[in-house]
């Protein structure tokens, strides 16, 4: 889903959400089944009637999809904008646009070159989320959590702690409960703050990926702000 938001993107200068309820779909078919499976209510969405509507959704699907128009415009508040439209297609319940609106904006400041006080105050401020507890007091404690409140300030955490792109991820799987999606929320944020990342790791993650995918990712940091370095390590 996260490709498809981005070609969604390239595709779509309106934003509609017409356009990115046909991405969704098309990535959904081409691929039914990623690690086990959609969620339940977003599955029923995807695959369900012909007639598709936001089913009011406060999960961390929203802000799991939505790192690509962190990227893609000029202003902190069209980033948000676009946010809640990437969420509300299906997530329409309050948090669940918070969520995707935070997750995107905080790549937004990240690649504006915001340090991460500026972000987290930003975010704090903004959103509402408490990101004072250190990554020490939620190891020890979290567990499973498909919101996005339970999710999003916990992936924000997971990067205002880390060393480097790595650390981030390592923080964020380490951390445990929805792991893939910490990650993924966590991911985004490093990634713009840190705009490095160990070729090994992009390469692997590279190779996972069908030549469709490829040609999407190569248009989207043609015509995107994206910015980040591939470094090799000896």
């Amino acid at each position: 889903m996260t490709m498809a938001v981005a070609s969604w993107l390239l595709k779509d200068p309106e934003h509609t959400h017409k356009v990115l309820e046909e991405e969704m779909v098309r990535y959904a078919n081409a691929y039914p089944n990623p690690k086990g499976g959609y969620g339940g209510g977003f599955s029923t969405w995807l695959f369900g009637p012909e007639e598709r509507k936001p089913y009011n959704s406060w999960g961390n699907g929203s802000a799991m999809r939505v790192s690509p128009v962190g990227w893609f415009f000029d202003t902190l508040e069209e980033t948000e904008r676009v946010a809640e439209i990437s969420a509300s297609i299906t997530h329409n319940h309050p948090e669940g646009i918070k969520g995707a609106q935070a997750t995107a904006a905080a790549i937004y400041l990240a690649r504006t070159g915001k340090s991460k006080e500026e972000i987290r105050d930003y975010i704090e401020r903004r959103f509402g989320y408490d990101l004072h507890k250190t990554y020490a007091y939620w190891y020890k404690r979290y567990d499973w959590d498909e919101s996005c409140q339970g999710t999003v300030p916990q992936a924000i955490i997971c990067f205002l702690e880390s060393e480097d792109y790595e650390d981030a991820i390592r923080k964020a799987i380490a951390l445990g409960g929805d792991s893939d999606t910490l990650a993924c929320i966590t991911g985004g944020i490093a990634e713009a703050y840190h705009q490095l990342i160990l070729s090994e790791m992009a390469n692997e993650a590279l190779s996972r990926l069908p030549e469709s995918m490829k040609d999407t990712l190569k248009a989207f940091g043609e015509t995107s702000h994206y910015d980040c370095r591939i470094a090799h390590v000896d």
